[in-house]
This record gives structure tokens, sequence and C-alpha cells, in this order.
């Protein structure tokens, strides 16, 4: 905590962010008193929880790498209630799912802050992913075991194990970075979230061409390219808080807002196949915790694993 407070190029990125913020708040209240409807109270719900969760996850990397694996977990765990109660279990698979909450997620987050990377990267997508379906075979229901057990093995893998590789920044050894590690988690979520924001403005301005009008009525071509192009010039001008160079930064914050793009469209596939238009309505003017970390759970892997493989 005490780095981080002196490190002044992350109390700087802290500062824009609380900048952006106020602006928008007034700009919120102006539209407001101009212009009445659902979708103004809408936009001013949205920049009221926006406000909350930012204060909370300033509050996480303030807190270290305890209050960050803390936060993440908590995320991962709401996040797979939201996708369990979407994708409905039977009673034969409980006891694999008290194994996925109780036991796998906090292990998972626990090797995360023991920086233990060997088991961290395989207790998922390789433990996990047989223990699943051996846990609900002894259980002897075999009715539509196939899909049952998948859709427990996919909530795991996107929600938990996706999820704990963006806390998992902050157990790389960068050289010449030491201590900084906190600036790369706030430039993922930051990015990513500021590309979504992005893609829905120049959507509703220019947007005239669907990409998928079935799964995802508002995303469109004109917004895709101009919100990609937008949040990957403005995680460029942040090239300084990185490890990267200029151009490195560029080639990063593209990958991870295409990534998060198909994130949130794979995942409003889901919502789409369940016949609902958010995961929950935990978060007021955002709808469930999975609705805001969609684009996250994609952007991050891959985020974490180019900085490692190349930067490591």
């Amino acid at each position: 905590m005490v780095n981080m407070i002196r490190d002044r190029q992350t109390l700087m990125l802290f500062g824009g962010v609380l900048a952006l913020l106020v602006v928008a708040t007034i700009v919120g209240q102006l539209i407001k008193l101009r212009k009445r409807g659902d979708v103004v109270d809408n936009l001013n719900a949205r920049i009221r929880a926006w406000w909350v969760m930012s204060a909370v996850f300033a509050l996480s990397l303030l807190t270290g790498g305890l209050g960050s694996v803390i936060l993440f977990a908590a995320l991962s765990f709401f996040a797979l209630r939201e996708f369990i109660t979407l994708t409905p279990t039977r009673p034969a698979d409980h006891s694999a799912l008290f194994w996925v909450f109780f036991i796998i997620t906090p292990l998972q987050y626990y090797l995360v802050f023991a920086q233990w990377y060997g088991f961290f990267s395989v207790l998922i997508p390789v433990y996990g992913f047989l223990f699943v379906p051996s846990r609900i075979a002894i259980s002897g229901d075999s009715a539509a075991f196939l899909e049952r057990s998948s859709k427990i093995q996919w909530g795991l893998m996107v929600c938990v194990y996706c999820v704990s590789h963006v806390p998992a920044l902050l157990m790389l050894e960068i050289p010449g970075y030491f201590g900084k590690n906190a600036r790369l988690l706030f430039f993922l979520v930051v990015i990513v979230q500021l590309s979504d924001v992005l893609q829905y403005v120049w959507g509703k301005l220019l947007g005239k061409h669907k990409i998928a009008p079935v799964i995802s009525p508002s995303k469109t071509w004109e917004g895709f390219i101009g919100g990609i192009l937008s949040a990957t010039l403005i995680g460029t001008s942040l090239w300084w808080a990185t490890p990267f160079t200029m151009w490195q930064t560029m080639g990063m914050a593209f990958v991870i807002t295409v990534m998060g793009f198909l994130g949130g469209l794979t995942m409003s596939a889901i919502k789409r196949d369940a016949g609902v238009k958010d995961w929950g309505s935990s978060i007021q003017g955002h709808g469930g915790v999975l609705d805001r970390i969609d684009s996250i759970c994609f952007a991050g892997p891959i985020f974490f694993h180019l900085t490692r493989y190349f930067f490591t």
C-alpha cells in the first residue's frame, strides 16, 4: 500500500479516472435538467454504479495483493452463482457444486496469492475438469449428463479460472518493474471497460450495420471499429505506465479490446439461449456481476500470458 501511495504514476492513473467520473457526473446531471426519461435515468444510474465500483477497485489495489485477490475472488463467486442459476442443474449435481464453490474456487485464488503459478495454471483446466464429471457420475444420475457436466465446467473455467488471471498479474516478475504490477491490472480493467463504453457510444452515433443481430442487437460494426480504435489509442497514451514500449502497448491494448468484445458477445449468446437480457440485477444500472466482467473473462488470460511469455 505504501509503495502505491508513493508511486506518482499510479496516483496519476487514479486521478485520471476520478476526473472522468466527475465530468461524467456533471454531464449526466446537466442532461437530466434538460431532458428526462428512462435513457437519462439509466445513464445516471450507470455513472453512480461506476463510482461505487471504482471505489471498491481502488481500495483493493491500495490494500495490495491480498485486497485484489479477495475482490476478484468475490467477483468470481458471485459471477459463478449467476452462471449456475441461469443454467439450471439437478439435485445430483449439488455435491459437485459444493466442491466448485467452496473448495476449488478458494483454492484457485489461494494459489494466486501464494504465487504458485505451476499449480494455479492447471488446477481448474486439468484437475477441476476431470473432477466435476467424475463427482456427478458417482451421484448415479445420467439424465443430460454431458450437458450438466459441461455447464459446470464452463462456468468454472470462465467465471473462476479466466477471472483469476487478473489479480495474477501481480505475481509477475518483470525486469525493471518491481512493485508496479498494480498498474498492469489497472491498465487491463480500465481499457477493456472503456472499450465497452466507447463501442456503445460509437454504435449509438454511427451504428447501422449489426454484427450479430440475434445475439446482441446493439452491437454494430461501426461501434466495434470506433470503440476498439478509440480504446486502443487511449491505451497507447498510457504506455508510460506499463513495462511495454509505445508500439507494444498499442498491440496489447488492441488485443485485449478485441478479446473483450468477443467475451461480451459470447456471454450474450449464452444469455439469449437462456432467454434473458442480463445475468442478474445486483448492480443498479449494470445488470449482474457477470454483465460487468464478461469482457474481462476473455481479455484477462490473454493479457496475462502475453505479458508473462514476452516480458518476464
